[in-house]
């Protein structure tokens, strides 16, 4: 995937409303062609067709509550119900797209580190019968286990998600602020309430192939899928391959380089 010169300065626009608005849109990178092995690819991982070691999984909760969510199953047999699923860098297909030159032009743009790596590459989907509503949050802080917090996520829709379907929500230029707590995750209602977040949301629509780029600081969430079609997408977290783990309860593993040399690391996160 190679970058023309009007490609190059288009590119310099989007990074430079990323780093005001804390998000910006790349607009359709992924084929068709593309997105069909993709999505194939992640109904076979769900229905159990494909297997690699170690994968994450979690199942949607019934009621579409987030507090309703249940951690530690696992593999629960084959469904197209989860919600979350990582750990995909270990599929051919996966990894081809997340290391694909486009996207290491932007990672090198936004991570001043020789060495790249991934905190994560995960799908996150909205099943037909709804998903979960997900509460404002950030990615980053004390409750990601690093010694740094990463500043970039590449998110690919492989299906359409209008704003019926539970699409990604910002409050926009809310990275520029930084945590809103040192623990990071879930917001707390008083501070959604304080920053007006209900009344400033800016949904963020996406054709199925459109890609965003989403700072971790950046406040999002997203809500339940009434489209009765599935809502799913694969996001990546860049970051520096000089960060290491401070989580002392579990021993420390490395962290998957993309560009550069290998990597120490911590164990999965919960959010």
């Amino acid at each position: 995937m190679l970058i023309s010169g009007a490609a190059e300065m288009e590119l310099e626009t989007v990074l430079a409303h990323y780093a005001a608005h804390g998000w910006a849109r790349l607009g359709k990178v992924a084929s068709n062609e593309t997105l069909s092995a993709l999505r194939a690819r992640t109904d076979d991982v769900m229905l159990g067709r494909v297997t690699y070691p170690g994968l994450f999984f979690q199942m949607d909760a019934a009621t579409g509550r987030y507090d309703d969510l249940t951690f530690g199953e696992g593999y629960e047999g084959p469904s197209l119900e989860y919600r979350k699923i990582e750990k995909l860098e270990q599929d051919p297909l996966f990894w081809a797209w997340l290391t694909n030159p486009l996207f290491e032009r932007i990672a090198r743009a936004c991570i001043a580190e020789p060495k790249i790596a991934i905190y994560r590459a995960v799908l996150f989907a909205k099943g037909a019968r709804g998903g979960s509503q997900l509460p404002w949050h950030q990615d980053a802080g004390v409750f990601w286990g690093l010694d740094r917090d990463p500043p970039l996520q590449i998110w690919t829709a492989l299906d359409d998600a209008p704003e019926a379907a539970g699409c990604v929500e910002v409050l926009t230029g809310s990275h520029v602020h930084g945590l809103a707590t040192r623990l990071g995750g879930v917001v707390p209602e008083n501070l959604v309430r304080e920053a007006q977040a209900e009344a400033r949301r800016l949904p963020l629509p996406a054709r199925a192939g459109e890609v965003l780029l989403l700072h971790n600081y950046l406040w999002h969430r997203s809500g339940r899928n009434m489209t009765g079609a599935a809502r799913r997408a694969f996001t990546v977290c860049y970051m520096s391959g000089a960060t290491r783990c401070t989580r002392k309860r579990r021993p420390p593993r490395r962290f998957v380089p993309v560009w550069g040399g290998l990597t120490d690391g911590c164990e999965d996160q919960k959010a």
